[in-house]
């Protein structure tokens, strides 16, 4: 049985998602970013639950949800670099990871046993709701099966997870599209670990030059594995025509069968881009190919996405 899908906006149904989720339930909430898969973060065994609902690896360590940095301060060490950033930033599309605290409440399977933790303030304000009701940290990795396109709209993630979970908070399609942009903050020079939602420039204002990550096989946030949010069919980028077998994922000028933005705009190209990628997937094509998108802006993280998507999906390193 499908879990039932209810609106985000009835306080009753939020009452009813933290009574579900205090048992060790899983609920799907709304965020601005995409829709994430909700469970206790100190609850050790709904956590696996919802790794084995996703089918996701445990080594891939989970973002906690928070409803600000009141909450975030109870979980991590807080310099003043994370400090400035949540004042410009959160609640929105960025994630912090930062040394977590020896007594943060937690399960160890939560975050991969590492000694550090990647914490989001979310926008949307279905998430905030559920998060203060809850009140405490909740982990909430993209609502769909690991490795898979992530979902947008509330009817995404019944396709994907809806006999896996107890229920569906439905906010409406998620206005950014994107998951969110991941900055290590762990005593060095601040690092990128995942473009998303909240483009670089905006962030280097505050931190100056953002260091790349290093050659490390460790996972310390989500979405760093080389093959992610894949469709069913192959990928080809960079693509100006659509090949034998294929169907054209297009961009500005050079259209297909459908076009992420006729206007070049990368905001509405990251808004629609894994929407598009499940409806050109569900026709059955051999391949998508993928127009060119300048890789600027939100286009790095639009890029990000679909290299992960185009990689070989058995390679999980």
């Amino acid at each position: 049985m499908s879990a039932p899908v209810k609106p985000a906006n009835d306080p009753a149904v939020i009452d009813e998602a933290v009574a579900l989720l205090k048992a060790g339930g899983l609920v799907a909430m709304p965020t601005e970013t995409v829709y994430g898969l909700a469970a206790d973060a100190g609850n050790a065994d709904a956590v696996a639950r919802l790794y084995a609902a996703k089918g996701r690896p445990r080594f891939n360590p989970l973002i906690a949800h928070v409803a600000g940095p009141s909450m975030a301060w109870r979980l991590a060490g807080w310099p003043d670099l994370a400090e400035q950033l949540a004042e410009a930033f959160w609640p929105g599309p960025l994630t912090l990871v930062l040394p977590k605290r020896p007594d943060a409440p937690i399960a160890d399977i939560a975050n991969a046993g590492l000694d550090s933790i990647a914490l989001r303030a979310p926008r949307h304000t279905a998430a905030q709701s559920l998060i203060r009701a809850f009140d405490g940290p909740l982990v909430a990795p993209s609502a769909n099966p690991s490795g898979g396109i992530s979902p947008t709209t509330a009817q995404h993630v019944a396709d994907g997870l809806g006999d896996r979970i107890d229920l569906i908070l439905d906010g409406g399609a998620c206005p950014v599209g994107l998951e969110s942009t991941v900055i290590a903050l762990l005593g060095g020079l601040p690092t990128l670990l995942r473009p998303g939602g909240l483009p670089r420039r905006q962030i280097e204002a505050i931190t100056g030059r953002l260091e790349e990550p290093g050659s490390s096989e460790t996972l310390l946030a989500p979405g760093m594995m080389k093959s992610h949010y894949a469709p069913n069919a192959a990928m080809r980028l960079n693509a100006e025509t659509a090949e034998a077998g294929e169907v054209l994922l297009g961009f500005g000028a050079i259209d297909g069968d459908l076009n992420l933005s006729a206007a070049g705009d990368l905001a509405e190209a990251a808004t629609g881009l894994f929407a598009a990628l499940r409806a050109l997937d569900a026709r059955g094509a051999a391949r998508i190919a993928v127009a060119p998108i300048p890789n600027e802006g939100l286009g790095e993280a639009i890029n990000d996405r679909l290299q992960r998507a185009a990689a070989p999906k058995d390679d999980l390193t």
